[in-house]
């Protein structure tokens, strides 16, 4: 259960040191309760007087006392230490996840990645407290103790010595035998978990073809490999602790019984043999406490390797983008050169040959078109024709398998770059609150805004009543676990966001209207039309009225820009623009 990945976490030198300075303080604490202890019932033995044992007892005390202090002091480094790491840890897979979008997502899954981010975390959390302190104690305290016995009775040293590199070389065995179990078990802890968010966001179109019994028989197939796995893995885990066990201690009864030989013959004295008797469980118990919890700390384990592999992966393809991004500049271009300017009247952008593939299909193929300046631009299609990807590929969130972007007068891979993604506002058809006050979520990009600012775009997008509703105003808690808002609703706190950070000149829209009643919708229109104005924005939608207020409308089917144009001039040619407008009940005019 211990994995190398685990010593390159940040600052895990120190903590070890300091680790090992606390094991070995309490071996000797341990050492000098049992001198006392012994001491003072020798002393009993030989009938001295108990008021004359006053001092032993009280240094036994002073012992024990200190022993869990050191425990304290301990809990509390590791405590502080594993909360900084698991920190640092969620935040790089979060900031992966935001960056990649759904390349990760698709790579890994989505359910995967959601249980790593909740109960991995903590897995891996629960998995640096367990596993640093009995790293260091499995080393230290047998030391210190056989080094405390060996003089006082080399026979039991001797027995000690030897039966300790059995007990280790057993548990090499069982780390073999359990790490395959642990691992075949993670991953259909895994498998469950994809299955479980694919079900769940399918759940409708099951019931509706009528394959919910059938898909109802497959996740019981999926949980009962998960509950085999979990089982054989717990079946390991239990017996490998029992014989550790049995192993300790039938080595702490043959020392016993060694002694209690050699005390009947007089080869040795009651005092050396007592504090040899107390002192040995000390030498096997950082052994026996390595066994336990045991499952827990495999958990962690394959939690962890799991989070820094999508964190290295996406590290390591980020890398390699960069370099054949500066391998095609040429002329040692260098990051800041290609950074995108500040968006402008005259800036152009423009895409040539992009395309993208998700792992089972091929979302967007050879799409370019060119716009200049602030532009409202409609990305129109039927459902599944890549308006929604185009929509994440000009966000910066999907970085194209194929093609080229120049932006601004820069050539780039993708829109990816920082300096890209700081001038757009993207707004999804269900954009996310946070747990956090309605006042936070509406200057989620201006978190320095004023009072009086914030409550300006409240008024504009028509968020009064809803304020005054609330139990708190502007500082009651929306977002998970807070209070729960409407569909409009979360789209006008959306709107406001945007409204409020002027100096982003790019919107991306991905069908923000589309669960939204006709009513709602177009009362929202009226609120984000004067949002667009010395912006470039891109709209993905299905509701074609919207583009009688767009300068120009991509026409996308099968993932291909069949058609760039003004939309009049679009339907007057008869093409795809006109077949789409063809379908919506009344015709477009």
């Amino acid at each position: 259960m211990i994995d190398r990945a685990l010593f390159a976490l940040e600052g895990v030198r120190g903590v070890l040191a300091a680790l090992l300075a606390l094991a070995t303080t309490r071996a000797l604490l341990a050492v000098g309760q049992a001198w006392t202890l012994a001491s003072a019932v020798v002393g009993l033995w030989a009938g001295e007087p108990l008021a004359g044992q006053t001092t032993r007892i009280a240094l036994f005390f002073a012992c024990f006392v200190g022993a869990q202090g050191v425990r304290c002091a301990q809990d509390a480094l590791l405590g502080r230490y594993a909360r900084a790491r698991v920190e640092e840890l969620r935040d790089g897979l979060l900031r992966t996840v935001f960056e990649q979008g759904a390349r990760i997502v698709q790579k890994t899954g989505t359910g995967s990645v959601a249980a790593l981010a909740l109960e991995g975390i903590d897995q891996v959390e629960t998995y640096v407290r367990l596993v640093l302190p009995k790293i260091v104690c499995v080393v230290a305290v047998p030391l210190v103790v056989l080094l405390c016995v060996l003089p006082v009775d080399w026979v039991s040293g001797l027995i000690m010595l030897v039966m300790y590199p059995v007990i280790v070389f057993y548990m090499g065995l069982i780390g073999q035998t359990a790490k395959a179990a642990a691992a075949r078990q993670h991953d259909e802890y895994r498998r469950l978990s994809n299955h479980f968010v694919d079900s769940v966001r399918g759940i409708d179109t099951l019931k509706l073809l009528g394959q919910d019994k059938r898909h109802g028989e497959r996740i019981f197939e999926v949980s009962e490999r998960f509950r085999e796995a979990t089982v054989k893995t717990l079946r390991i885990a239990t017996l490998s602790g029992s014989v550790l066990d049995l192993i300790s201690t039938l080595s702490l009864a043959a020392v016993a019984i060694m002694l209690g030989f050699r005390l009947v013959d007089g080869s040795i004295a009651f005092f050396p043999a007592l504090f040899v008797l107390v002192l040995v469980p000390e030498y096997f118990k950082p052994i026996r406490e390595f066994a336990s919890d045991y499952h827990a700390s495999l958990d962690g384990k394959n939690a962890l390797a799991s989070i820094q592999g999508i964190v290295a992966s996406a590290k390591d393809g980020e890398e390699a983008r960069r370099a054949t991004a500066e391998g095609a500049a040429g002329c040692g271009a260098t990051g800041r050169e290609r950074e995108v300017l500040a968006w402008s009247e005259g800036a152009v952008l423009e895409l040539s040959g992009v395309g993208f593939s998700y792992p089972d299909c091929e979302a967007l193929c050879d799409v370019a078109f060119s716009v200049r300046g602030f532009k409202r631009i409609g990305i129109v299609g039927a459902s599944g024709s890549g308006k929604s990807t185009l929509a994440n590929v000009l966000g910066g969130f999907l970085a194209p398998s194929a093609g080229v972007v120049f932006a601004a007068g820069r050539r780039l891979d993708d829109l990816r770059e920082p300096s890209w993604q700081r001038q757009v506002l993207y707004i999804p058809q269900d954009p996310y609150l946070f747990h956090a006050t309605l006042r936070e979520n509406i200057a989620f990009y201006r978190p320095d805004a004023a009072d009086e600012e914030v409550e300006r775009a409240v008024r504009a997008m028509g968020l009064e009543e809803l304020v005054a509703e609330l139990p708190e105003g502007l500082g009651t808690l929306v977002g998970e676990g807070g209070r729960a808002l409407s569909g409009g609703e979360r789209q006008r706190v959306a709107l406001a966001r945007a409204l409020l950070d002027r100096s982003r000149r790019v919107l991306v829209f991905d069908e923000p209207t589309a669960h939204l009643d006709i009513e709602t919708e177009l009362e929202l229109k009226e609120r984000m039309l004067p949002l667009m104005e010395g912006r470039l924005v891109f709209f993905a939608t299905h509701r074609l009225h919207w583009t009688h207020d767009m300068d120009a409308v991509i026409v996308m089917e099968g993932g291909r820009a069949v058609e760039f144009g003004a939309p009049r001039a679009l339907a007057a040619q008869g093409g795809a623009f006109a077949r789409l407008a063809a379908q919506v009940e009344g015709g477009w005019r």
